[in-house]
C-alpha cells in the first residue's frame, strides 16, 4: 500500500518554459517580462541549449508555495502554445521532474537518469522581480 506524502514535503516549485526557435523565443521573453510585472519569483537564466534534465531550452521560474494558487492558473491561461514544465521541489529531484510535476501545453521528454534521488529540498529562491501589475 502507498503511503501518504504530506504536502510540507514541498518547499518550493519550479516552472520551466521551453521554446524552440526563434518565434517560440518571442513568445517566451513577452511571457517572462508578464511574469515578473505580475508575481514576485526568480526568473532564472535563459538557457538557449538543453541543460540538466531539460532536452529544449528553456528559462526557469522558482516560486514560493504560497503564489502556486494563482501563478500557475496565470500560465495555463497565456501561456500562447510554450510547453511548461510545473514540478514540486522536495528531497527527491528525479521523482520530482518525472513522476509528479504537472505539465501545461505539451509535455516534452525529461531525462530524469541525469537527476539525483535524494537531494535536500530546494527553498524559493531569491526573489528578483517587483510586480507592478494585477495578475
Amino acid at each position: 500500500m502507498n503511503e501518504v506524502r504530506l504536502l510540507s514535503e514541498i518547499a518550493s516549485y519550479h516552472a520551466h518554459i521551453y521554446y524552440d526557435g526563434q518565434a517560440e523565443r518571442q513568445h517566451a521573453e513577452w511571457l517572462r517580462e508578464r511574469i515578473g510585472e505580475r508575481f514576485r519569483v526568480r526568473l532564472g537564466n535563459w538557457r538557449d541549449e538543453p541543460v540538466g534534465p531539460h532536452q529544449q531550452a528553456m528559462y526557469q521560474v522558482s516560486f514560493a508555495n504560497e503564489i502556486f494558487a494563482t501563478l500557475v492558473p496565470w500560465l495555463m491561461l497565456n501561456h500562447g502554445g510554450l510547453s511548461i514544465l510545473i514540478h514540486p521541489n522536495t528531497n527527491n529531484p528525479k521523482r520530482d521532474h518525472t513522476v509528479d510535476p504537472i505539465w501545461i501545453g505539451r509535455p516534452l521528454g525529461v531525462s530524469g537518469e541525469v537527476l539525483g534521488e535524494e537531494d535536500e529540498a530546494e527553498e524559493a529562491l531569491e526573489v528578483n522581480t517587483e510586480p507592478t501589475v494585477e495578475a
